[in-house]
């Protein structure tokens, strides 16, 4: 594997692409496919495509990876994935939680969003929301930059467990400033990256 970033942790950042989908498969597999199966799926799909069972989803997962249509940045701890951040622009991740809202108060999309941050439950705690997300940030830089939204729990200063989004002060300390709220816990979050 070429190494992306050398985080100050340690850890390396690769990109979730056909050479790393081991990684990332052994990954979600530790984890029962993530969510019961859901192999980080639901925020890309269609109705079409997606099958709503574990194998089906680890499929139509690897599948996406292999065409170019799913992107994120893997933490990597030696060979080993222990964090991950999923990316890539609205037409690749449609699904997100109150679109109606969302797409009713939206006037300019994204160039690309950020719909899901996941942590290996033996590595919680130890920043890796952060890493990812930065790795995801970097690895955007790399493929020519944009306006970049993510929708974190807006924790209002609260020290909270969240498994999959992250929280506001996360996106804040990556450079994400807050644009407005998004459902009843969720908020919609924004940054600019350079190419």
């Amino acid at each position: 594997m070429s190494t992306v970033a050398k985080a100050a942790t340690g850890y390396t950042i690769e990109p979730l692409t056909a050479d790393t989908w081991e990684a990332f498969a052994r990954f979600a597999e530790r984890h029962n496919g993530v969510f019961g199966g859901c192999w980080c799926t639901w925020f890309h799909t269609m109705a079409a495509e997606k099958t709503h069972t574990y194998d089906g989803n680890r499929s139509l997962k690897e599948r996406l990876v292999r065409e170019g249509r799913a992107h994120a940045a893997l933490v990597l701890d030696g060979d080993e994935a222990v964090a991950w951040c999923e990316y890539g622009p609205p037409a690749e991740l449609p699904n997100i939680y109150h679109r109606k809202e969302y797409d009713d108060t939206t006037d300019v999309p994204p160039d690309y969003r950020v719909t899901c941050i996941f942590v290996d439950k033996k590595h919680r705690r130890q920043g890796l929301s952060e890493v990812a997300l930065r790795g995801a940030l970097d690895l955007i830089a790399r493929a020519g930059g944009g306006a970049v939204e993510g929708y974190p729990h807006d924790n209002q200063g609260k020290k909270v467990s969240v498994l999959y989004s992250s929280t506001r002060s996360v996106f804040e300390r990556v450079g994400f400033s807050y644009v407005r709220p998004k459902g009843t816990k969720n908020c919609v979050m924004r940054t600019v990256v350079a190419p």
